[in-house]
């Protein structure tokens, strides 16, 4: 049914992400899919890497412990650098999940509040634009 799964990933709330990721790896062990692990920061040095480079290699980390931990035979990852996440986002995952060639993105959503009925989350976004099945894990 599926071939190729993006799973995005924020390394800095990683702890948030287990439901979503324990999700992805069912679905990728259910399909036998490949995961495709997607992470996006900014090329300012954060709490997380340093320089772009750094945060590649640790976007290939938490890829490769991923599939350790949860058995999964075939994961990817890729990093993508914005000059501003918080407002490119949307069209980065958007070109990330057509790069990789997925056919499913499977995403953690955060726990709405006033302001989602303001401002979409970008999971729903994501959701409501993509081409691709979309399954947003709350």
């Amino acid at each position: 049914m599926y071939s190729k799964m993006m799973v995005p990933v924020d390394l800095e709330h990683i702890e948030g992400l287990d439901k979503a990721l324990t999700t992805a790896a069912e679905i990728a062990k259910l399909y036998n899919c490949a995961v495709c692990y997607v992470g996006v920061s900014a090329s300012a040095p954060s709490s997380v890497a340093h320089t772009p480079h750094e945060f590649a290699q640790k976007v290939k980390q938490f890829s490769e412990n991923e599939a350790a931990k949860r058995g999964l035979s075939s994961v990817s990852s890729a990093a993508y650098i914005s000059h501003d996440p918080a407002v490119d986002l949307d069209d980065t995952l958007m070109q990330a999940a057509e790069e990789c060639g997925a056919d499913l993105v499977v995403m953690g959503s955060h726990i709405p509040n006033v302001v989602n009925h303001i401002f979409a989350s970008n999971a729903g976004y994501f959701a409501s634009y993509a081409k691709m099945s979309v399954f947003v894990v709350r």
